[in-house]
């Protein structure tokens, strides 16, 4: 048995997404966001964003962080910013003793999907079927964050 920390970084949202392996099965145990107020500091805002995933992993005690690489080719700002939030989410996952992992956009999509270039209405019905949910998770940040702990529990085996 083991359990997968997914997260979907971002400086107003980050996502994230608790998946429980047991053999070859995937279930969802936790899910959510993490909101950060905007006008706000931006050193206060990765503070938000470290002490929230900091409970989140004290509660749960996953065995792996897996963490979306950034993509991005149009707003350079808009990249320094979530890039920001991501080093405060891997210093967090690190000082935690987490092992990490990042995947891409497209492996996530291959893993969830079998397809690199699916679309997001896609991802997040196969989550939903996946994990055996009446419905995708809301909001999407929440909804990826769980494609990136499931795609970390395709990746890794247990022990």
């Amino acid at each position: 048995m083991a359990l997968f920390l997914g997260i979907d970084p971002g400086i107003a949202t980050t996502g994230y997404g608790l998946v429980q392996k047991v053999g070859s099965r995937l279930t969802m145990v936790d899910y959510g966001v993490i909101l950060t107020k905007a006008h706000t500091p931006l050193s206060e805002r990765l503070l938000v964003l470290s002490t929230h995933l900091q409970l989140i992993i004290e509660t749960h005690r996953p065995d792996g962080v897996a963490v979306e690489e950034l993509f991005f080719n149009t707003n350079a700002k808009t990249a320094l910013m979530v890039g920001q939030a991501r080093g405060a989410i891997l210093l967090t996952a690190q000082k935690a003793g987490c092992g990490i992992t990042g995947y891409t956009p497209l492996q996530v999509k291959m893993a969830v999907c079998g397809y690199g270039r699916a679309q997001k209405q896609q991802v997040q019905y196969m989550v939903a079927k996946l994990l055996c949910l009446a419905s995708p998770p809301k909001p999407d940040d929440a909804a990826d964050a769980l494609a990136i702990a499931i795609c970390h529990g395709h990746s890794v085996f247990e022990r």
